[in-house]
């Protein structure tokens, strides 16, 4: 297919104020649900490069609110995606996830992205960072000053309306900070980064920095850059060869380490190669340092001693079915169709694996097959024989289903010696291992489950709900980087699935990226109104933005949408959400449900944000209601004394203070160790204090 240009001229502990000085104001933001993931140290892989903390901005475009259709684009946030998935892969950028914020199509305005460069970059980034920008869409050039445009570019006002690349320039150059500054633009005239009549002095500005800066455009100034289906199943030729380089294929020396420079030649060579020179990506040569650390593939660290890169080759992937997914050296590559092959250009000579793999039939591969310098490699996959239950094992996977869906520890038990006994008969049981990984975990049997989830993809990799399952496992142990790989896995194969979207809505918040956990928790109340759980979520997140008005609505949204009996909540736990939902509440399936820890939350949120706006009565209610579902829960009864005690602001009874004493006390006595009951001691000391003198003055 001929290229198309892209072308167009619970932070909950907050200060109680105490009308009584005898009372000290106590700051603690301790989240009170989610217990804080401890911060590790900066990972550096054994005897790989050291690679700062890091940030990233993707920002993608195809789809243009204010452009006619003839003037909209096929992949820049395809691109996106992908290059987000390239950056927060372990054998790639390395990124921690919560630290790549993202914008597509409807979200990059021009109101948000202003906002992520000037205001949430500048606030986070320190001097020895890693700091990345990425923008795949238009470039325009008006009056002879560049522009990427936004989303809602209007065509005839291109200069209010669009991000100006001296602005760009200005924000990397000034208020950016970091040691490493990597600028990646897939545009038609990402060339002209800066406008040409102040084109000398930003350059020079960049120049004198302290810090590096890597510019990495697909194209010189006045050039296209083309997109097409031909790369990779659809992609910019530039974003191609640049995710290609992050995950290692730009690696010139086999140190498993993929520096600016490499990256630069190897995207340079190949886009040029690609289009016949019409594309020419650039390099800003001033100030960046060539050894730059983009990406560390440990895999790949298999020669560090200085060799001369061979030339590249090509593999073309044919098949003979529509809806097929293609794996190459374990990476996706995408989904291709009979009759349009996946051409795979700018691959390192030697052998690659090739497996393809489509739900239901008996995988191809993998295979081995030899890449040669310059040559390009047709391989035909088949993918033909229909994976065929034996009776015996759909027998035992349908009584262990029976016995799933009722719920609680003795029938989980039951259920997983059926799907064993499933996937002993039928190794190749993908739906029985999903199934038995389900229930392991329903039982805290996390290592036997997280052995059963990687079985199910193994033998399906294409499996979108074992990748969505497992990451809501992974959820539950604590592993956040991990669960957001796989439901950033699963989210791509299956955008539209509300409960994926949650799960990342979850694990973002519990990262503290919050506007991220309210982006993904929006998605999945709009894909599905009708979803619980997804309200939960969303409410969750925003509380923690102290959007209390809007975390309200969704909070009693939840808890309408779960308003049904809990016995039937109790059968319906894991076939209704496919396993449980982590929410750092480590209690074993015989001793809770899924509904009632839930609705706890949900009204323990709703305290919360009433506590927060202080309607001290409605938070009462909504915390007594709380207990009512979880008596032992030391973190509401917690919170219920912080109330009692804003309440004794209002009208100073000394009942009220008698109730923060007894819920404090309820504190130290449910685990004296923690840092609440410590709090909780102090104020009993203070109250009792205040108490005595209260009743010395009615004497």
């Amino acid at each position: 297919m001929k290229p198309v240009a892209r072308s167009l001229a619970f932070w909950r502990l907050l200060p109680v104020l105490l009308a009584i000085p005898a009372i000290a104001q106590q700051v603690d933001k301790r989240d009170l649900r989610f217990t804080k993931d401890p911060v590790a140290p900066e990972a550096k892989p054994v005897g790989g490069p050291e690679i700062p903390r890091s940030y990233a901005l993707v920002v993608g475009v195809s789809q243009y609110k204010n452009l006619p259709a003839k003037s909209q684009l096929r992949f820049p946030s395809r691109d996106a995606a992908s290059i987000y998935t390239a950056l927060i892969s372990p054998e790639g950028g390395q990124f921690p996830p919560e630290n790549v914020h993202r914008l597509l199509d409807g979200q990059a305005t021009l109101a948000n992205i202003r906002k992520e460069l000037e205001v949430w970059l500048p606030g986070v980034s320190k001097d020895d960072d890693r700091v990345l920008i990425y923008f795949a869409g238009h470039g325009l050039i008006n009056e002879g000053k560049g522009y990427l445009a936004p989303y809602d570019i209007e065509p005839g006002n291109i200069a209010a309306s669009g991000y100006s690349m001296e602005q760009l320039g200005r924000v990397i150059g000034s208020k950016i900070h970091g040691k490493w500054k990597v600028l990646l633009t897939d545009s038609c005239h990402a060339g002209a980064i800066t406008p040409e009549a102040d084109a000398q002095q930003i350059n020079a500005s960049l120049l004198q920095l302290d810090r590096s800066l890597f510019s990495l455009t697909a194209s010189r100034d006045r050039e296209q850059s083309f997109e097409a289906d031909i790369w990779g199943g659809g992609h910019g030729v530039f974003t191609y060869f640049v995710i290609k380089g992050i995950e290692g294929e730009a690696d010139e020396n086999g140190d498993g380490i993929v520096t600016a420079d490499e990256l630069a030649e190897y995207v340079r060579v190949n886009v040029r190669r690609e289009t016949k020179t019409r594309q020419n990506p650039t390099s800003e040569r001033g100030s960046f340092e060539a050894k730059m650390v983009l990406a560390y593939n440990p895999s790949r660290a298999t020669n560090t001693a200085v060799q001369t890169q061979p030339t590249v080759g090509s593999l073309v992937i044919e098949t003979n079915m529509d809806g097929v997914e293609i794996y190459l050296d374990g990476k996706t590559q995408g989904v291709i169709n009979q009759g349009k092959p996946l051409r795979l250009p700018g691959l390192t000579p030697g052998a690659h694996t090739v497996k393809a793999v489509h739900m239901g039939y008996e995988p191809d591969g993998p295979r081995e097959e030899m890449i040669y310098p310059g040559q390009s490699t047709t391989v035909s996959v088949k993918i033909v024989t229909l994976v065929r239950r034996k009776k015996a094992a759909l027998d035992e996977f349908d009584q262990g289903i029976e016995l799933y869906q009722k719920g609680f520890e003795k029938n989980y038990r039951k259920a997983a010696e059926h799907f064993q006994n499933a996937l002993s008969i039928d190794p190749k049981f993908s739906t029985a291992a999903l199934y038995l990984a389900r229930t392991e975990n329903a039982l805290f049997e996390q290592d036997k489950a997280k052995a059963a989830f990687q079985k199910a993809i193994e033998i399906d990799p294409d499996y979108s709900e074992a990748h969505a399952s497992y990451g809501g496992m992974l959820l539950d142990v604590g592993d956040l980087d991990e669960a957001i790989r796989n439901l950033n896995a699963a989210v791509q194969r299956e955008p539209s699935n509300s409960l994926t979207n949650t799960l990342l809505s979850q694990a973002f918040t519990r990262k503290g990226a919050w506007s991220e956990g309210e982006r993904y928790g929006r998605e999945a109340v709009r894909l599905n109104a009708g979803h619980a759980e997804a309200h939960f979520m969303l409410a969750e997140a925003l509380r923690r933005e102290k959007k209390c008005d809007e975390s309200k609505r969704e909070y009693q949204a939840y808890l309408k949408l779960s308003d049904f009996d809990s016995k039937l909540a109790g059968q319906l736990n894991y076939y209704m959400l496919g396993y449980l939902i982590g929410m750092g509440k480590k209690k074993r399936a015989a001793q809770t449900d899924i509904w009632r820890e839930l609705q706890f939350m949900a009204n323990f949120g709703m305290c919360d944000c009433e506590r927060m706006t202080k309607n001290t009565d409605s938070a009462i209610r909504y915390c007594q209601k709380a207990l009512s579902q979880d008596p032992q829960d030391l973190f509401a009864h917690y919170d219920l004394g912080l109330t009692y005690m804003g309440k004794f602001n209002q009208d100073n009874s000394s009942g009220l203070l008698d109730a923060a004493k007894q819920h404090f006390e309820r504190v130290v006595q449910i685990n004296p160790d923690a840092a609440e009951a410590g709090n909780a001691k102090t104020y009993i000391g203070k109250i009792d204090v205040l108490l005595q003198a209260m009743n010395t003055a009615r004497e």
